[in-house]
């Protein structure tokens, strides 16, 4: 029986521990591959499917986790579109990376449309109140009681006396003609006529024969009441009857002569009130009314003069000085769809706003081309494209676009949208320098020309500094002096292909220079200055300065991002776009002696 009970124990013991040992054997390990299994199947979906970018550059993806090479900031999932029910062309933004990108929305609405036109001009005198004060007697000048430019002459009032011989022999023949007045009344006459057309007077002529001694010197006498604008003669000088010594202006009414350029024409007409200013008469303002406009344009400024009338009392308008004006233009539209600047994107072949969609899964954004009308200073008028009510972006339109073309949907540059390349780009400036490094041909142009152009890249120069300085009242100040020198270029010097080459160039070169001198905000400033230097850059190397040195210099960081270029006369680096931020970020990337 004891055998037996040690059997039984030994028999079951053998198989207690024979089951242990192989599911520890087989069990065990095939569980611990079946772990391994899913440890690494997990980690290879994650890094096979995860994608990291950046918020604020979403041309930047990984396939880890880690830095922006470009900001620094940490990176994140990249969100794609799960949603079959959204539009395939439009691009998904988390509520994170439009923060981050400082993505703003308006709805679009409609208003009348009003434009604020700014004009440059000079006071000028009245034309019609300049009088030629002329001497009416031959002779020599023996005196001028006005003898300088500015002198103020009354009605009436002795100017200058001359000593006329002619005269003196008209007096004996009128002396003669008085001893056979009784016999020949006719002749003596003719003597007293004679002299009167001479602007003598009944008075001096009764005056001579009651004497009955002739008179050498005589005296000329102002005939309208002014300010002697230009003396013409100088004392000694001989001078022929009817020949001006002086020129005096009555300037109690001036003219306001303001430049009107090609592309504010279409707003500005006859009748429109102006206020304009002075700088020196500070914190006073003027009013008036267009009265005339030129029918032309001048060929060499490129403007046409309007005109305003206005009193003069106490002669605080003076000509030569400078004047500021402003004009409130409108159009006979009444309810036009009117967008900020901000929210449009121009490639120079179409205009483009991203329209927000809003759904259950999220934002949404959808490129849609619009055709602009007029510009009503920081604002357009849409004529087609979008409606009102729908909401677009209006800042952070760079950092949509960016992702659109990452995401492969319809972006400004790919209208159909496609692939992109990953990795730092620099959106729609890489577009811009192949256009930089297509070869441009220097040509043969009027050294005239060269010489103005040389003058305004001058000009150029001192708005740049102010770019340096990150002082936009000083960059829209000269700004506007690079405007006037931009206007003294003489397209008319350039024949053929090259003055259409530069009409093209002056298409961007001017509207940008516009639009940098009337704002006062840095960063719409530089906006519009990386467009600008793009095409002036084609006017660099096509027709060259004179005797100077240009370093075509450029930053990746600049414009959002995209890069901007700019020129400078200094090899040094000193960033327009950053100043005392960033004053050194750059590269040379070309020299054009």
């Amino acid at each position: 029986m004891n055998t037996n009970r040690k059997t039984i124990i030994i028999v079951l013991s053998t198989l207690v521990i024979g089951i242990l040992l192989g599911w520890l054997i087989f069990g065990g390990s095939s569980n611990k591959a079946t772990e391994e299994h899913l440890h690494e199947h997990t980690l290879e979906e994650v890094a096979g499917e995860t994608t990291w970018t950046c918020s604020m550059h979403p041309q930047i993806r990984q396939g880890e986790p880690g830095d922006c090479p470009i900001c620094g900031m940490d990176l994140i999932p990249l969100e794609e579109d799960q949603n079959s029910d959204i539009d395939p062309k439009a691009v998904s933004m988390s509520s994170t990376a439009m923060q981050l990108a400082s993505i703003q929305t308006a709805v679009v609405g409609s208003s009348y449309p009003v434009k604020v036109v700014r004009l440059d001009g000079k006071v000028q005198q009245d034309e019609r109140l300049v009088f030629s004060q002329s001497s009416h007697i031959p002779g020599r000048i023996e005196d001028l009681m006005v003898n300088f430019t500015g002198d103020y002459v009354q009605k009436g009032q002795v100017i200058a006396s001359v000593y006329s011989p002619d005269l003196v022999t008209a007096q004996e023949e009128l002396f003669q003609a008085q001893k056979i007045k009784e016999s020949q009344p006719q002749l003596f006459e003719a003597a007293q006529e004679k002299l009167k057309n001479w602007k003598l007077t009944d008075e001096q002529i009764n005056q001579i024969l009651a004497s009955e001694e002739t008179v050498e010197i005589f005296d000329v006498q102002a005939e309208v009441s002014g300010y002697v604008i230009q003396k013409k003669v100088n004392t000694g000088d001989y001078v022929s009857r009817g020949e001006a010594i002086y020129e005096v202006a009555d300037l109690s009414r001036v003219w306001v002569l303001f430049n009107v350029y090609e592309s504010d024409l279409p707003w500005i007409n006859k009748g429109d009130k102006v206020t304009f200013s002075m700088e020196s008469l500070p914190g006073e303002t003027f009013e008036g009314t267009i009265d005339y406009l030129d029918p032309v344009i001048n060929p060499n400024t490129r403007v046409a003069r309007a005109r305003v009338v206005k009193s003069n009392p106490g002669l605080k308008l003076k000509p030569e000085m400078f004047v500021s004006g402003k004009v409130d233009a409108k159009l006979p539209q009444t309810d036009a769809v009117v967008v900020p600047k901000t929210a449009v994107m121009w490639t120079g072949e179409r205009s483009v706003v991203y329209v927000k969609l809003r759904t259950n899964q999220g934002v949404y954004f959808k490129m849609r081309k619009v055709n602009l009308g007029p510009a009503l200073g920081e604002s357009y008028i849409i004529e087609d494209g979008v409606q009102q009510g729908e909401e677009i972006a209006v800042n952070g339109t760079f950092s949509i676009d960016a992702a659109a073309q990452l995401a492969g949907k319809p972006s400004m540059m790919s209208p159909e949208g496609g692939s992109v390349s990953t990795g730092h780009n620099h959106g729609g400036m890489e577009m811009s320098e192949e256009a930089n490094n297509a070869p441009i041909e220097q040509v043969e142009a009027d050294p005239a020309f060269v010489n103005q152009l040389t003058d305004f890249y001058k000009a150029y120069l001192k708005m740049n500094e102010a770019f340096i300085e990150t002082d936009a009242a000083k960059v829209s100040a000269e700004a506007k002096k690079a405007l006037v020198a931009l206007g003294k270029v003489e397209m008319g010097l350039l024949k053929g292909d090259t003055h259409m080459a530069w009409m093209d160039q002056l298409s961007v070169l001017k509207p940008t220079l516009e639009n940098i001198a009337n704002s006062e905000n840095i960063e719409k400033q530089r906006l519009e200055y990386a467009t600008f230097n793009l095409a002036f850059y084609k006017s660099m190397k096509m027709f060259g300065l004179n005797n100077d040195t240009a370093y075509y210099q450029y930053c990746p960081m600049a414009n959002s991002d995209h890069g901007a270029y700019w020129f400078s006369a200094e090899k040094e680096i000193r960033n327009p776009y950053f100043g005392d931020m960033m004053l050194s970020c750059g590269e040379t990337r070309e020299t054009i002696k």
